[in-house]
């Protein structure tokens, strides 16, 4: 069975800080590790002791991970960054502490100290030997070569030499300079008397960086029972680093604290063959239910669907169903289901339904190209003017008005005079640009909400409910949307970072219209906030142009969606991402590293990564999608450069070739990785290693060797990615987290759906049918209908806990469960 691990957090806020800065304050951000290797960074909270983050990540790891930890940083505009302290989760701890709180970890958490003797990584790879000849005893152990060690000099390498240590006996490699890779190919021996063969204890083996002044630093340790000796006489692999011990101390809080949200889900995938029946089941329930109100596998997810759990199971069924071209049935039937049971069209799709969370993960999944081409140029020219705007009296601060003018003092009027018209301004080119992208919304959005005009319209169809059909659509496409996305940009890929407090204002203020213009204007004059009442006119006037509008949205023909693939990201000629990167000028004499590195316009599509001078260049260079075979960071010092990744492609003559590419921060940098290894994922010659450093001056920066082909000195994380709207569509981890909710909910199924009452059992029998009251008959047939779907569900459910026992217990038997730390 394959393994499926995904990691999701968030960093929500600090409190009670240190002040690092003469000021008395701080400036915090946060660094977020996984497995000491940096996955996120949030934005700094200038000057503030209780900062608030508010920024989530998920993060695909399929080789799962060891430890996941968060340090708090003081960002400094001169000299390094201070360290304020940090937190340490390991995996079990996530684990535990999720099981203790049902699903996961949301607590405060007190930083520690950050001890360099346990910042450590890497691996080691070791064969160790027991020898007993009538001559002498002996312990050999050949230190072979070790991996990803951490960087302890200013060069950012280090010195390593290992060290054999059992009872009083030791030995020591030899000393390796400039390298977190080294291979040194030494064998060690530990001459031992007979009466130590008895011994219990440990055979450590540690790795030091060597200082020609002062002490050497810790870089890890191995620690192997001398009993597994006796049992396996040769032992060897890769074994995992560890720190001196665990010395962590809270510091009674004194260092502060972070709120966090951690959550981990671990499953084992099972071969497709055996999700088909719940595949199957799934598919029926769209494709040809006998009447929209029976029972069926939908419907009964969703009636142990917890509200907790509803957006990830409204996010699977979407994939799920867009894997089978079967996305629009399948919302089609629970629009219709939440439309015929709704009598007041007012509280028409209010809830939080599964019905209403599909739809909006629905448009993020083939919607967000599509946002992102309307509103990014928007999104981008308010954070770039910076404007203090404010229209409630109450929150007007003159102080921050300086910049509206240098002719003194401004008054209140003034500041909401300036305030009115700069966000008509915003609110204007927001309008224009949705209501002209018809044709740039994905066809298969337009067929979706075709139908869902249709089902209101027929539900709805007195006079009086007119703008009911407009009102459903535009509660999505506007509410739940577009107003979201201008409200934090963040979230839905538009920014790098959040915005700061003035933007955020001017954010809040333009999502709140928008909302109005969704609601088409009807709700105006009704709230507490009068003071929006100046824009009242604009988003009057752009009713008719949004009703319009969405008259154009869903005036396309059903057979479009049959015609192009209904996820946008997978359709050839569509951006998935772009931006002005550095790329490495490899050919030519060698230049200074920060000379080497030219700016360029890079483009990604799930068939090329291309690039140009500028983006309106005529003359682009291109890498097929398909010859990439590994996509990797590069170590620091390869080029005295930071945030740099490497694209290694394979020609058809088997040579490999490598781009070297510089982000601008490591954010950037970790959105480029991924988006590359998921357009890239169903690659077939994705390499196992690679260098993380560069090859110059005749050796490989990282390992030190001479070959330029020689075989790469680090693992490769090609399935290691960031989780978001681009995730590709995997059937087999969809349908399983859909059999993971039906299990944790069987019981409930069996309850209502098979243990019928006996009161109850009279009204099926035959004999009595003729007296049945009105309407009963039917209530009969559905209650048997019900159980037929409830006992064939039950079945599957069943025969998938029994299926993964038996592979869990070959495993076991087998030896075959892939073992991270040896």
């Amino acid at each position: 069975m394959a393994r499926n691990t995904s990691l999701y957090f968030r960093i929500v806020e600090g409190r009670n800080l240190p002040a690092k800065d003469v000021s008395g304050t701080s400036d915090p951000y946060c660094i977020v590790k996984v497995d000491n290797e940096v996955v996120a960074r949030t934005a700094t909270v200038w000057k503030n002791l209780n900062p608030f983050w508010g920024e989530e990540y998920t993060l695909h790891l399929p080789m799962g991970f060891h430890s996941l930890s968060f340090h708090v940083m003081d960002e400094d505009t001169i000299g390094h960054d201070d360290v304020i302290g940090k937190i340490t989760l390991s995996k079990d701890a996530i684990g535990s502490q999720a099981k203790a709180n049902s699903t996961r970890l949301d607590s405060w958490v007190n930083l520690t100290r950050v001890d360099p003797d346990d910042e450590v990584q890497g691996e080691i790879h070791l064969r160790l030997e027991l020898l007993k000849d009538a001559e002498k005893i002996s312990l050999r152990c050949k230190v072979i070569e070790a991996r990803d060690l951490a960087p302890r000099d200013i060069s950012g390498t280090s010195d390593p030499f290992g060290r054999v240590i059992f009872n009083n006996h030791s030995a020591e490699t030899s000393i390796i300079k400039k390298t977190r890779f080294p291979h040194w190919g030494e064998t060690l021996e530990l001459e031992l008397d007979p009466a130590e063969l008895s011994e219990e204890g440990n055979v450590t083996v540690e790795v030091w960086d060597w200082d020609m002044v002062g002490k050497n630093d810790f870089l890890g340790k191995v620690e192997i029972p001398f009993a597994c000796l006796h049992k396996t006489p040769l032992l060897e692999g890769w074994f995992r680093l560890l720190p001196l011990g665990n010395n962590e101390v809270d510091a009674g809080g004194k260092l502060g604290a972070l709120r966090l949200k951690v959550r981990l889900v671990e499953d084992r995938i099972l071969p497709s063959v055996y999700y088909q029946p719940l595949i199957h089941l799934l598919v029926e329930s769209v494709i040809s239910p006998t009447e929209v109100e029976d029972s069926s596998a939908l419907t009964m997810l969703e009636e142990v669907t917890t509200v907790e759990s509803r957006q990830d199971v409204a996010m699977t069924l979407v994939k799920i169903y867009l894997g089978q071209g079967l996305v629009v049935p399948f919302l089609d039937y629970l629009n219709t289901r939440e439309v015929n049971h709704t009598t007041d069209p007012n509280t028409l799709f209010r809830s939080n339904s599964l019905s209403s969370k599909a739809m909006e993960q629905f448009m993020k999944a083939v919607g967000m190209l599509y946002l992102h081409e309307v509103l990014k140029p928007i999104i981008n020219r308010i954070f770039d003017e910076k404007k203090y705007i404010e229209l409630d009296p109450c929150k007007i601060d003159l102080n921050r008005t300086r910049r509206i003018s240098f002719k003194g003092a401004v008054s209140e009027q003034e500041v909401r005079d300036s305030s009115v018209e700069m966000l008509q301004s915003y609110l204007t080119s927001i309008i224009e640009s949705i209501v002209g992208s018809v044709d740039q919304c994905p066809p298969v959005m337009r067929v979706a909400f075709k139908q869902l005009h249709k089902r209101v319209e027929e539900q709805f169809a007195e006079p009086e409910n007119e703008d009911v059909k407009y009102l459903a659509i535009s509660g999505f496409f506007f509410l739940r949307f577009f107003a979201p996305a201008i409200l934090t940009p963040k979230l839905f890929q538009l920014r790098d970072q959040h915005a700061d407090t003035r933007t955020s204002r001017t954010l809040l203020l333009l999502a709140k219209a928008l909302q109005s213009v969704g609601n088409l204007g009807l709700q105006l004059g009704h709230g507490k906030e009068q003071w929006m009442a100046p824009l009242h006119p604009i988003i009057l006037r752009s009713v008719a142009s949004v009703k319009d509008f969405l008259d154009k949205l869903i005036d396309i023909d059903h057979d479009v969606v049959s015609e192009v693939p209904q996820r946008a990201v997978f359709m050839p000629s569509v951006t998935v991402k772009e931006g002005f990167l550095h790329k490495h000028k490899a050919e030519g004499p060698q230049l200074l590293s920060r000379f080497a590195f030219k700016k360029r316009y890079f483009w990604l599509t799930s068939e090329t990564l291309s690039y140009a001078k500028t983006p309106d260049w005529q003359v682009r260079s291109s890498i097929p999608i398909q010859c990439v075979c590994a996509v990797e960071r590069v170590d620091e010092n390869a080029f005295q450069q930071q945030n740099v990744m490497q694209v290694i492609t394979q020609d058809n003559d088997g040579q490999l070739h490598t781009m070297y590419i510089q982000c601008k921060n490591v954010n950037e940098l970790n959105q480029w990785l991924s988006a590359i290894r998921k357009a890239s994922i169903c690659n077939e010659r994705m390499l196992p290693s690679f260098h993380p450093g560069a090859h110059r001056s005749g050796k490989w920066t990282c390992c030190l060797q001479a070959d330029r082909a020689v075989t790469g000195c680090s693992r490769t994380h090609s399935a290691v990615t960031l989780g978001d709207w681009s995730d590709p569509l995997d059937p087999d981890v969809e349908t399983q987290t859909i059999y993971k909710q039906l299990l944790q909910g069987r019981d409930k199924l069996r309850k209502k759906h098979l243990e019928v009452p006996d009161g109850d059992q009279t009204s099926s029998n035959k004999d009595n049918s003729d007296i049945l009251p009105d309407g009963a008959e039917s209530n009969v047939q559905l209650m048997k209908s019900g159980q037929s779907v409830a006992a064939r569900l039950l079945s599957v459910i069943e025969d998938l806990e029994q299926t993964h026992a038996t592979f869990q217990r070959r495993e076991k038997e087998d030896g075959t469960s892939v073992i991270l730390n040896p």
